[in-house]
C-alpha cells in the first residue's frame, strides 16, 4: 500500500527539511521517497492546503480503564480518541481491573489489534493492586513491553517503597512516573483550598499535599541515583523545586496538563461543574501563569492529557460524589493553541520531548517507520460532541472555539483522517 502526501510542511527540528514543504511518499508502512514533488502513482493522495507534518504525538499518561470498566472506555475507543487529537503513542496507567502489574496484564494491551493505529504502551504497576504494599515483578513486565513504572492515578506514598522501586528500575535504565500526590493531607479535598473553595463552600485540597510530595520525591531521587517523571504538576513552587533539581542535575523530567494552563480554581465560581473536578485540582492565576512560564522555558518536558473517561452517572451527580477526571485526547492540540503556545513549543511538548525521554523513534526521513501526525495549527474549530470518540463525554472544552486541528494520523499503513479531502 502507498500513501502519498503532498505539499506538507515538515515540522522534525531534527530533520534537514524542518520547515521545508515537501511530498512525502509512504511504502508499505515506512517512508520511502521525500522529495518537493513526487510523480509516483499512490494508493491514496492526501493534498490538504496548509497542512504540516510531523513525528506522531505522544501522550504519556491516560488512566487505564480496560480491562474492567470498559463502559467508560475500551482500547479500540481509547484508540479512536487518540487518532482523533493526533496521538500515535498512548501510555495507560495500571488502574483497571484487574491491575496491570504482571506479564499477563501487559501482554493483554500489547497485544491488543488497536496497535495497528495507535501504539498502546503499558505502565506496569509499581506495587501489587496499586495498593503501596508490596513491589510487584516489575523486571518481567520490562521484557514483556512495559514502557515505564507507577501506580497511575495513585501517588506511591511511601517513601521506603518508592526508594526500592527507583533503584530496582536502574538495573534496566527504567522511569517511575509519579503523581505527587500525599494522600494524607486532606484526602477528602475537592478542589484547591484558597479563598474560592470558601466561597463556593467546597473542601479544600491544600497545596502543601502536592509540594511535600515533589520535595520528597525529589529528595528519593537524589538518594537513588535513578529516573523520574512527575507528572500532573499544577503549582508555581512544584515548578521551581523541579527547576531547582534540574539545574543540580538530577535525571527528573515532568509534565502538566492542558486543562491547568487554561482553568483556574476562579472556574468553578461559575458553577459547580463535575467535568472541572480533577486530581490535582485546578490552582490559581498564579499558578497557571508559572505552569505556561515553565511550558516555555523548558522546565516543564511534557503535556499528558490525564484523559479519563467518566460515564453519565459518575459526573451527573453532586460534586462531591462525582468522579474525578476529563477527557483530553481530542481536543489537547486545540486547547494548547487556544492557550496561546505557538506551533514548535506544542510539538517540543508533546513529540520530541516524550519521545526523547521514553527512547521512541522519531523522524520524517527515509526509512523511517510510518508514524506521523498531520495537522494544521492555525484552523479553528469547535469541538463538538460528535468529535468525542470515547463512549464517555465528560469534556468542559464541548462547544469552546479551538485553535489548531489535527487532518490524520498515520501509523504502519493505517491512517486515522478527520477530514474528507484525500483524493
Amino acid at each position: 500500500m502507498t500513501i502519498l502526501v503532498r505539499k506538507a510542511l515538515v515540522k522534525d527540528i531534527h530533520s534537514s527539511l524542518h520547515n521545508k514543504r515537501m511530498d512525502i511518499l509512504l511504502s508499505d508502512g515506512c517512508i520511502s521517497e521525500i522529495a518537493e514533488k513526487i510523480e509516483t502513482v499512490a494508493d491514496t493522495v492526501i493534498e490538504i492546503p496548509g497542512i504540516s507534518v510531523s513525528p506522531g504525538w505522544v501522550d504519556l499518561f491516560v488512566k487505564g480503564t480496560d480491562p474492567g470498566f470498559e463502559y467508560k472506555d475500551d482500547l479500540d475507543s481509547v484508540a479512536a480518541s487518540a487518532a482523533k487529537g493526533g496521538f500515535t503513542h498512548l501510555f495507560l496507567t495500571p488502574n483497571t481491573q484487574p491491575v496491570t502489574q504482571n506479564k499477563t496484564g501487559v501482554q493483554y494491551i500489547k497485544n491488543h489489534h488497536a496497535a495497528q493505529s495507535v501504539a498502546l504502551h503499558p505502565i506496569g504497576a509499581v506495587t501489587k493492586n496499586t495498593d503501596g504494599k508490596e513491589l510487584t515483578e516489575m523486571f518481567e513486565m520490562r521484557q514483556t513491553g512495559a514502557i515505564a513504572f507507577g501506580d497511575g492515578t495513585k501517588s506511591i506514598q511511601s517513601a521506603g517503597l518508592l526508594i526500592k522501586a527507583l533503584q530496582y528500575v536502574k538495573a534496566f535504565d527504567g522511569i517511575i512516573i509519579q503523581v505527587p500526590d500525599d494522600h494524607s493531607v486532606a484526602p477528602h479535598g475537592l478542589m484547591h483550598e484558597g479563598i474560592v473553595s470558601t466561597q463556593v463552600g467546597l473542601p479544600g485540597k491544600p497545596a502543601l499535599a502536592e509540594e511535600i510530595m515533589v520535595a520528597r520525591d525529589i529528595e528519593l531521587l537524589r538518594y537513588t541515583h535513578s529516573k523520574l517523571h512527575l507528572t500532573g504538576i499544577s503549582l508555581s513552587t512544584s515548578v521551581e523545586m523541579i527547576r531547582n533539581a534540574k539545574k543540580e542535575g538530577l535525571n527528573i523530567t515532568c509534565s502538566t496538563t492542558p486543562y491547568h494552563l487554561v482553568f483556574t480554581d476562579m472556574s468553578l465560581l461559575n458553577g459547580y461543574d463535575t467535568n472541572l473536578k480533577v486530581n490535582p485540582p485546578l490552582r490559581t492565576e498564579k499558578d497557571r501563569q508559572a505552569l505556561l512560564a515553565a511550558v516555555k522555558d523548558g522546565t516543564i518536558d511534557c503535556i499528558t492529557t490525564h484523559h479519563t473517561a467518566q460515564n453519565k452517572d459518575a459526573k451527573i451527580c453532586e460534586f462531591e460524589y462525582a468522579g474525578s477526571g476529563m477527557l483530553g485526547l481530542e481536543s489537547a492540540f486545540g486547547i494548547l493553541g487556544m492557550a496561546g503556545l505557538e506551533i514548535d513549543e506544542i510539538l517540543q511538548l508533546i513529540c520530541f520531548n516524550p519521545r526523547k525521554i521514553f527512547a521512541l523513534e522519531s523522524g520524517i526521513s527515509i526509512g523511517s517507520k510510518a508514524d506521523i501526525t498531520l495537522f494544521n495549527g492555525q484552523t479553528e474549530w469547535i469541538l463538538n460532541s460528535a468529535d468525542i470518540k470515547s463512549k464517555s463525554s465528560n469534556s468542559p472544552f464541548i462547544g469552546t472555539l479551538l485553535k489548531g486541528e489535527v487532518v490524520a494520523t498515520i501509523m504502519n499503513t493505517t491512517i486515522n483522517s478527520n477530514q474528507a479531502h484525500e483524493q
